[in-house]
């Protein structure tokens, strides 16, 4: 059985990987700086569900659909930096985990580089595309959105976790009001046409992501 620390060992490794791939300018030692401090803020205590293993199981998605990718190097970087600012009292962490990314490697990548990952992290804050995108990027961008949300379309038991990683992240609210504020979420979700944007996710997860929300409203509604 692998460690926390093995875990983040092969991850960190996974990352040394895609930034070396983009630019040639960067030492191992800068990289480990990046690093370590992607791991700092993923340890926070205020974390349930948005820590590294939770980047760990979008990395084990991007493993199997990295070739349908355009620039998978730049959807993984994205995957690593797009919740790297997490304060569950706070509604602007994905800017601040866009800026936080583009700040960080403007040193390493291109200015082009940085602007697509800023976007793409942006595009999680309401997981819709930006229709000004082209048809590779959209293509990128659908699949990242996918991946954070595939935890919606796991088996109920890991669906359950995640439920309740997500109110002990929200301990600062109220049962009532967080089973009002969680409702609305899920109900928003369900209005949705399709959760998935990619037909490999629409196919595999669809269903069991509907049934798992209306699941969870149920549990909500009893409480």
């Amino acid at each position: 059985m692998k460690t926390a620390s093995n875990k983040h060992d092969e991850l960190g490794k996974c990352f040394a990987q895609h930034l070396s791939a983009m630019t040639s300018d960067i030492s191992p030692k800068q990289i480990n700086r990046l690093w370590q401090n992607i791991v700092t803020r993923y340890g926070e205590p205020q974390r349930a569900y948005h820590t590294l293993d939770h980047i760990e199981q979008l990395l084990v998605q991007f493993e199997s659909i990295k070739h349908h990718l355009s620039e998978p190097h730049i959807i993984a970087l994205a995957l690593y930096y797009h919740d790297v600012i997490y304060d569950p009292t706070c509604s602007d962490n994905e800017l601040k985990s866009a800026e936080f990314a583009t700040d960080t490697l403007s040193s390493y990548l291109s200015t082009k580089q940085c602007q697509q990952i800023y976007a793409l992290i942006m595009m999680t804050a309401n997981h819709q595309i930006d229709t000004l995108v082209d048809s590779d990027k959209y293509n990128d961008a659908a699949y990242l959105l996918d991946m954070d949300l595939s935890i919606l379309g796991a088996p109920w038991s890991a669906y359950e976790q995640y439920a309740k990683a997500i109110r002990q992240e929200y301990t600062h609210v109220a049962d009532d009001s967080y089973r009002d504020g969680r409702t609305a979420v899920l109900q928003g979700l369900l209005a949705h046409p399709k959760l998935y944007l990619t037909d490999h996710y629409y196919n595999q997860l669809e269903t069991q992501a509907r049934a798992n929300i209306k699941h969870e409203l149920t549990s909500l509604a009893a409480l």
